[in-house]
């Protein structure tokens, strides 16, 4: 049995970027060299080629997603019968579980709960820590002004 064709680099990083934009994280050159392992210059050329052959873009500087993106969410709605079935309308399409179904999909969707959980973490605690940056940056100017005007006097 033959090995099966390496991943070139330009594959091992695009891989690494869906990966890391399907779990709705930032994708930077550092985390990506962190991730895979290749050095800032190999990264810096293969997000080149990426965007050069149309399988990224740029959304800011510093910041990729892959251009391939899923359609846009339906909307979703779940209602609970006296009875206990339980009513799922993804879209245009209706489903009518019983418990046990309604149970068995919860049960599978879990692991997308907790995941989407951890996102949004993730996502408040960048919003607070950049905030508590600017915080601390407008102090140490504070107190590095007032360090001036006490040597003037």
């Amino acid at each position: 049995m033959t090995d099966p064709k390496p991943r070139s680099t330009a594959e091992v990083v695009l891989g690494a970027i869906e990966d890391l934009h399907a779990r709705e994280q930032i994708v930077t050159r550092e985390i990506l060299s962190e991730l895979t392992g290749l050095k800032l210059t190999t990264i810096d050329d293969r997000l080149g080629h990426l965007v050069d052959t149309g399988k990224i873009r740029r959304v800011q500087r510093g910041v990729f997603v892959p251009l391939e993106q899923h359609r846009p969410a339906r909307p979703i709605s779940r209602t609970l019968c006296p009875d206990g079935t339980t009513v799922l309308e993804v879209g245009d399409t209706v489903m009518i579980l019983s418990p046990r179904e309604s149970r068995m999909i919860g049960e599978l969707m879990a692991g997308s709960s907790h995941q989407y959980a951890a996102i949004e973490i993730g996502h408040e605690t960048a919003r607070l820590n950049a905030a508590l940056q600017a915080q601390i940056s407008d102090v140490r100017r504070e107190v590095a002004r007032m360090g001036l005007r006490a040597e003037d006097d």
